[in-house]
């Protein structure tokens, strides 16, 4: 368990959104970078789609980072794969003669 001195009080703005939280210190760099981020793609949105409330630029938003987030995942557990397979197909040819 974290002690007092290893816990941050942070105020984080998302959009027209301010957000008060305690987090861990080692923690801080993460999420002042998640901050960016979603304000990042939240900028995108509120300048592709003029006119919108706050909730939907943040809706819009979140399912953007989660879309990219599930895109990574599959990424990663498809990689591993792809290199043993890769390898696997190198020996056969190495074995099979040549013009077959």
């Amino acid at each position: 368990m974290a002690g007092q001195s290893e816990i941050l009080h942070i105020t984080l703005r998302i959009g027209n959104s301010r957000f008060q939280m305690n987090v861990a210190r080692a923690d801080e760099f993460y999420y002042r970078e998640a901050e960016k981020l979603i304000n990042k793609r939240y900028q995108f949105y509120s300048d592709r789609y003029p006119g919108q409330v706050n909730e939907t630029y943040l809706m819009m938003t979140m399912l953007d980072i989660a879309v990219s987030l599930k895109r990574k995942e599959s990424e990663a557990s498809t990689t591993p794969v792809v290199t043993v397979i890769e390898s696997l197909l190198a020996d056969v040819e190495k074995v099979l003669p040549h013009g077959v």
